[in-house]
């Protein structure tokens, strides 16, 4: 081995970093930039010699982009009978906000992030805005092969059962209004803030059906106030609603 790949072999294994994300990838990276940068939050504000951010954003787009051609091929391969559309349905149940959120977190990948902000003000997607920037990374670094293997052993082997996925509901609200336009219904979801003597902003959320109220819920964001008082009412017809789905 060259006497310049020793120095910068030893000096990789020096750095604690390294320890830490080969225990994590169970390999050996080859590059520790990709996955520093993995880690990188923009409020840091870093720039390259060019004016260039420097954070986990771009690592985060083309990781989106690799998951979901493997789990594209995944699907492909072993659901021969599906269309198009039952496909983009199935991926979109894999590769959600929620699930890739899921993943993130149990992976722990927000101990590796480094910021000016203070870890209860991410917001939830930040476990998988990193999760998607590590695949990313894994690409630059080792190359599809090894994100593939990846993406195999932490969410396709441990999490995708495609019996279950046909009946996994990923957005009760969009469910729930495209049964109300189906059979003609009004609906309304009135949405204000409610912060009560909390120091952080909630959000209440009265949800009606032909002007009678049928859910309440009150969270952290609008969207997640909505979503979860859409659940409430799936609840209240989940019967009529599934009949309709099955149709």
């Amino acid at each position: 081995m060259p006497i310049l790949r020793l120095k910068k072999f030893f000096s990789k294994r020096k750095d604690p970093f390294y320890y830490q994300i080969k225990s994590l990838l169970k390999f050996s990276p080859k590059s520790l930039e990709y996955y520093k940068r993995a880690f990188i939050h923009r409020s840091l504000n870093r720039r390259d010699i060019n004016g260039i951010a420097i954070n986990y954003e771009r690592l985060e787009f083309l990781g989106d982009s690799i998951l979901s051609s493997i789990i594209s091929s995944y699907l492909f391969k072993n659901i021969p009978d599906g269309s198009e559309g039952y496909l983009t349905q199935m991926r979109s149940k894999i590769v959600s906000r929620n699930h890739l959120n899921e993943l993130g977190s149990e992976l722990n990948l927000i101990n590796f992030v480094q910021s000016n902000i203070a870890n209860e003000n991410y917001g939830d997607n930040i476990h998988g805005n990193l999760f998607e920037a590590l695949i990313g990374a894994i690409f630059l670094d080792k190359g599809y092969p090894y994100c593939k293997k990846f993406i195999f052993q932490n969410v396709i082997i441990p999490h995708v059962d495609l019996e279950k996925l046909k009946n996994k509901i990923i957005s009760y609200k969009s469910l729930f209004i495209e049964w109300c336009q189906k059979n003609k219904k009004e609906y309304e979801y009135y949405t204000f803030e409610d912060n009560g003597n909390e120091s952080i902003k909630h959000f209440a959320v009265k949800l009606s059906i032909d002007n009678k109220v049928i859910a309440k819920a009150r969270e952290t964001s609008k969207k997640k106030a909505e979503e979860k008082a859409s659940k409430r009412a799936f609840f209240m017809f989940q019967e009529d609603i599934l009949k309709d789905k099955r149709n």
